[in-house]
């Protein structure tokens, strides 16, 4: 387990809102290194926007996102606090892989340039380098015989298992999973569920919203229960699957169950 004072990523307070709508509530959570936390809860709770917010793609109204207790977004600047510019977000979004619901796969691309134009476009990799790793990355989640297929002729595991080599590629601190199996076909979801099996026996950081609670039960070192913008509750799998504290998540497992 991961030490106590490993914090990965840590969100402080964040608040997020869209006209009159809140859509997340002081939401404070933290991500141990090697840690893989598992959020669940009803649509509409405010999981994937805290999850875009924590990758910097969504700037929050309140509340800060710290990195390895570099705080993100922010800058000093003759006293007072200034938004980071693009190219330093840009930067920092590159040490934290995000894969999304749908693929947004590069559909001129095939698998392997796909998985290398972080390298060449961030990184500024030779491409020699860069195909070399790509094609590493790929064999790693079982895709070595399909780099020069293009998303077209993947199946929606496939390219999502695509997706995922694209974001590991990168070596990202943490990895930030948003519904990675809610677009797939049943028969489907077991292989990008492997691969995050995976690379959770590997150590890998892992912070993943999902609805997949076998995946949470069996993988996870903590699930936490989201509901209205606001955490409700978080404990181990064990603990919260068989004696969950609040009557929220009692009755969300109740029905999900």
């Amino acid at each position: 387990m991961p030490g106590a004072d490993d914090v990965v990523l840590r969100a402080e307070g964040l608040h997020k809102r869209y006209g009159e709508l809140e859509v997340l509530r002081g939401v404070s959570l933290e991500v141990r290194r090697g840690e893989v936390k598992v959020i669940i809860g009803p649509s509409g709770s405010g999981k994937s926007t805290m999850l875009r917010c924590l990758a910097l793609l969504e700037p929050v109204d309140e509340g800060d996102v710290y990195l390895e207790e570099r705080r993100l977004a922010w800058r000093a600047r003759r006293g007072r606090d200034v938004r980071e510019r693009k190219r330093e977000l840009a930067a920092h979004r590159s040490e934290m892989g995000m894969v999304f619901q749908g693929f947004n796969l590069f559909q001129n691309m095939n698998a392997l340039e796909n998985v290398m134009i972080g390298l060449t476009e961030v990184r500024r990799l030779g491409k020699r380098e860069a195909r070399t790793q790509a094609q590493e990355f790929l064999a790693r989640v079982g895709l070595k015989a399909r780099a020069s297929a293009y998303p077209e002729e993947l199946s929606g595991g496939q390219q999502q298992r695509v997706a995922i080599a694209r974001a590991l590629v990168m070596r990202p601190k943490v990895m930030l999973f948003d519904e990675p199996t809610s677009a797939l076909d049943a028969e489907l979801v077991r292989g990008v569920l492997d691969v995050m099996a995976g690379l959770a026996a590997e150590g890998m950081t892992m912070l993943v919203v999902s609805h997949e609670l076998g995946f949470a039960r069996d993988v996870a070192d903590a699930v936490v229960m989201m509901d209205a913008g606001a955490i409700v509750e978080e404990a181990p799998p064990a603990e919260f699957f068989t004696s969950p504290k609040q009557e929220r998540t009692r009755r969300f497992l109740a029905v999900v169950e």
